[in-house]
Order: structure tokens, then C-alpha cells, then sequence
């Protein structure tokens, strides 16, 4: 297959002009790039504009555009004096967006013809959002987290609105909470508001991050691909930039899945850290709640305020170490390696030597933790019978309210008896220990999933085979209880484009501020030089 050709430096040199036109929003050259012709046209999501003078009228009260830069562009010749560009935005704030513009040489110089803009999602996506608001919930007016506002994944109470758990039918039947989850308090008592309630897998037993009621919601990332779940909701909207901060949940990877799948900062705390009151459970003895955020600067003012103060169960109250930084030492699981496609072990294979390389060279060391079916096949077994327990009476009145999927496990969670329930706890016990003692002088360094997000139009089957391959890596932190975070570090090669893979950091119980800290200090050794600071 030929290469495409590359584009010529004139047309370059005008469309990076034109790009710079439209970020100071210099209308005058603006105008001078596109030709002045009757014909000229100009669309978007809002309609299709003809002439040159149509468009021009329109800049004019339009407004400058978000700050963004651009990614990808990709060149094709239509002829001697015509080209068509087709080049992919990436928004400061958050999403992307996609220009395509015809090009024609006239008198001398290239001219814009024809143009579409694909803008980054809005809300009101229902497949992101149940309900929203500007705000939903408005949050103290003074405090470290003014500014931010945060999607909710619909499993916490929010006094006057019901729990929907991302099924219609729980919804309808569910009433209205008196009180709102502690975990949705800290923020508004901290200044952030709530943008809204965003969806969730079906009683969050899942990670690919579909639903079969509202839509699957869009890829932040990678347009075309899943999102991850089950905090799907609160994960697009951040990526998509309709919110600061995903509220969310991880019992099995439901934080961390899309965050490595949307190129997100996301943690999973402590197990017990942060209190799951107002919280519909999936399964209590891995449920923790955590953070979604599109930089680790965000994350940081998340934890720094939710895990610190007086007022919230503090790392501080409940550990007494969260001040002291971890040791700049990192463990890589060789079981986890192992599970992870090519390509992603070549991408993080490469981030290794680039740490090592640099001016702040981290200790590593391969360790062996075990075989990872050791870790999940007891997790699934005390998962599926809590699950069951907790839905199985609502889930047995309602047969055909649930989707295929989520209903085929909990068939298989009601077949779990009591005796292997408490043969897979005691499997659990000295593995939960083995992981401690790596953890107690390093943090555990991998890749967060296999790979990147598998395309939506993979069939059932190959998305199962994702998942299970997923927790494979993801349930051992669970197991620990430990707090994991995952980094968007990586960029590996997709059927869709490049796409991101998340790197995870797995440390001793309670060090979840220290944490986020180390994980923005590795990110920092290898991030572009001209990334701000506060994007880190």
C-alpha cells in the first residue's frame, strides 16, 4: 500500500497560518483565507453557509474558538491546484474535534474552498448524561475546588433524585434520596458544583463501558472506540470536556479502565478510604470510590481536599501517612507484562528506557506476583456473590429488564454457593499479604490494561475476551485494596489511530495523596518540554 504524498510546504505554510488566524481570531486574515466567492462554503453542526460574505458575517459574532492544537493532519491531492486537508483538534479543555477543508491554488496562493467543522461533543449527550444542569447542584462559593465542576456516576445519592443505576427499569421504581452520599459532599463543601448525573454500566458490572438502554457513550479519545466502564458517564464527559472531574467508582478496574482507555489521570483509592454511605453497591468488599480528571494537576486539588481535611475521613485520621512522599522505587510485575499485547509492551518497554535515561533516574526491579487467574478467579467468585446478594432479589423480579450481557453474570452470580464464597475468601487472604509486603518500600509499576479501547463494532465475544483479559491485571490492586492510579503515558497503534494506554501505580494502603504526587513526578520526566505545568 503506497504512502500517502506528503504535503506540499505552501499548503502547510497556509494552513498553519490559517490555524493561527483562528486561535487569535484575527478576523481579517480569517477572511483573506477563505475565497472570495459566491461559492465558497462553510458548515458545521448548526447549518451550512454559502459565500464568502455569509461566512464572514458570521465570524464576526462568532467569537474566538477554545484553545486547542492540532494533532493530525492528512493530506490528499485532488489535482494540480486542489487538495483536501483533513486535520484532528485537540482541545485544552478537553475533546477533540475534526476540520476538513477543500484547498485550491488561486492566483499564487492556496485558498480555502469549502470547510466542515465537526465541533468536540456537547451536552446533552443522554448516552453520557441522565440528567445535567449549569449547574446541577451548585457547590460552596469559596474553597480549593471552585472552578471545577464534576460528573456524578449514577450509583450515589444526590438528595431529591433517585439512584438509576444504568437500568430504565430501577430508575422508574427507585425514589427520591433524602440525603446526599458523603463522597458528593466533600466536593460541593470544597467549591466544585455538579454538572450532573452521568451514566453507568448496568448496576456497574462491567468495564467495557456499553449500555443497551441509553447508547454507548462516545470516546473522548478515540472516536469510534469503547469507553470503559462501568464509569463510562463520568469518564466521556471528562474527556469530552462537559466536566472537570469524574466521580466515580472502582471495585474490579471501573475507574482505571477508562481512564487508559480516554488518556484520563484516574485513582482508585484505598478500600475504605473515602465513605461508600449513599453509594449502591456492586460488590462491598472491593467497592472504592475514586477521581477521574483530564490532568494530574486537577487530581491533585481533588485528593489534596477530599483526603486531608478535618471534615472528610482523612488519609491523615485513617492511615497517618499521607504526608510522607513513597520511595522513587517501582516494582514491574513480570505476570503483567506477560499479559499485555505487543504493543503496548514495546510502548511501555520504551517509557522504561526513557526513565532510566533521564535526569531523574527511578530504581527498578522485575518481580514475579503471581499467577493473575490466582488473583481473579477467588475475586470473581466473592464479587459474583456479593453482587447477587445485593441485586439478586431485584434482578429475579425484573428477568427481562436487564441486558443480555450483565444478566448472563448475574445467572452465573446466583450459582455461587456458600462453600466456594468462603473457599475463595481464603484464597484471597494470602494473596492480599504477598501484595502488601511488594508494596510496603515501592510502588508497583505496569501498563493499566492490555491495550487500547477495542472499536465499538466488535461482536460480544471479542469484547468478552477484552474483559477478562483486563481484570486479569486489574483485579490485583482490588484484592490488595490498595490505591492504583493510572497515567496516560503511553500511545499505542489502533485500528482507529493512535490511541492511549494508561501506565498504573499501585502503592502500600493509605498513601493515596503520596500517590497521585509520585505519579505526577514520573509523568513529568516524560512529558514534552513545552506541557505547562498545570496540565501534569
Amino acid at each position: 500500500m503506497a504512502e500517502p504524498d506528503p504535503i506540499p510546504d505552501d499548503l502547510f505554510t497556509a494552513f498553519e497560518d490559517y490555524e493561527r488566524a483562528i486561535l487569535s481570531n484575527d478576523l481579517d486574515a480569517l477572511d483573506a483565507a477563505f475565497a472570495a466567492r459566491t461559492g465558497t462554503l462553510r458548515g458545521d453542526g448548526a447549518g451550512l453557509l454559502v459565500g464568502h460574505d455569509a461566512i464572514s458575517a458570521f465570524r464576526g459574532v462568532r467569537g474566538g474558538v477554545p484553545a486547542r492544537t492540532i494533532e493530525r493532519v492528512e493530506y490528499r491531492p485532488l489535482g494540480a491546484d486542489a487538495a483536501l486537508l483533513v486535520s484532528v483538534s485537540r482541545y485544552l479543555g478537553g475533546g477533540t474535534g475534526l476540520q476538513t477543508q477543500v484547498w485550491e491554488r488561486i492566483g499564487g496562493r492556496w485558498l480555502i474552498t469549502a470547510a466542515h467543522v465537526t465541533p468536540r461533543a456537547q451536552a446533552l449527550d443522554r448516552s453520557v448524561w441522565r440528567t445535567v444542569g449549569d449547574p446541577l447542584y451548585q457547590g460552596a462559593w469559596e474553597g480549593p475546588l471552585v472552578g471545577l465542576n464534576v460528573a456524578v456516576k449514577d450509583l450515589f445519592a444526590i438528595k431529591g433524585y433517585r439512584i438509576g443505576a444504568g437500568n430504565p427499569t430501577f430508575l422508574d421504581e427507585a425514589r427520591a434520596e433524602t440525603t446526599t452520599a458523603p463522597a458528593v459532599g466533600d466536593l460541593l463543601r470544597g467549591g466544585a458544583s455538579l454538572r450532573g448525573i452521568a451514566r453507568t454500566d448496568e448496576f456497574a458490572y462491567s468495564i467495557a463501558g456499553d449500555n443497551v438502554h441509553y447508547g454507548t457513550p462516545p470516546n473522548g479519545a478515540v472516536p469510534g472506540a469503547l469507553p470503559g466502564g462501568s464509569s463510562s458517564g463520568p469518564a466521556s464527559a471528562v474527556a469530552t470536556g462537559q466536566a472537570e472531574v469524574g466521580l466515580a467508582t472502582d471495585t474490579a478496574g471501573s475507574v482505571r479502565v477508562p481512564a487508559s482507555y480516554q488518556g484520563l489521570w484516574g485513582l482508585r483509592t484505598t478500600h475504605g478510604l473515602v465513605p461508600r454511605q449513599g453509594l449502591l453497591p456492586l460488590a462491598q468488599s472491593f467497592d472504592t470510590i475514586g477521581w477521574l480528571t483530564r490532568d494530574g494537576a486537577t487530581l491533585q486539588r481533588v485528593v489534596d481536599w477530599c483526603l486531608s481535611y478535618d471534615g472528610s475521613e482523612s488519609t491523615e485520621s485513617v492511615y497517618g501517612e499521607s504526608g510522607a512522599d513513597l520511595p522513587w522505587r517501582f516494582l514491574v510485575p513480570e505476570e503483567v507484562l506477560a499479559a499485555v499485547e505487543p504493543d503496548t509492551r514495546a510502548a511501555f518497554d520504551t517509557l522504561l528506557v526513557r526513565l532510566a535515561a533521564s535526569d531523574d533516574p527511578p530504581a527498578f526491579a522485575r518481580v514475579s506476583i503471581g499467577s493473575l487467574d490466582d488473583y481473579f478467579e477467588p475475586f470473581r467468585t466473592v464479587q459474583a456473590a456479593e453482587a447477587w446478594r445485593n441485586n439478586g432479589d431485584w434482578v429475579r423480579a425484573h428477568p427481562d429488564a436487564v441486558g443480555a450481557a450483565v444478566a448472563k453474570r448475574f445467572r452465573l452470580a446466583a450459582d455461587v454457593t456458600a462453600e466456594a464464597e468462603a473457599s475463595a475468601r481464603r484464597a484471597l487472604e494470602p494473596l492480599r499479604e504477598h501484595l502488601q509486603q511488594y508494596v510496603g518500600g515501592a510502588a508497583l509499576l505496569m501498563p493499566t490494561v492490555p491495550g487500547p479501547a477495542p472499536m465499538r463494532t466488535h461482536g460480544g465475544e471479542r469484547v468478552d475476551v477484552v474483559r477478562q483479559a483486563t481484570l486479569r491485571m486489574t483485579t490485583p490492586a482490588a484484592v490488595g485494596g490498595l490505591p492504583a492510579i493510572s497515567v496516560p503515558l503511553l500511545t499505542v497503534p489502533s485500528q482507529l489511530g493512535p490511541a492511549p494506554v494508561g501506565v498504573c501505580l499501585v502503592s502500600r494502603a493509605g498513601t493515596d495523596i503520596a500517590l497521585v504526587r509520585l505519579a505526577r513526578r514520573l509523568a513529568r520526566l516524560v512529558a514534552d518540554p513545552t506541557t505547562p505545568e498545570d496540565q501534569l
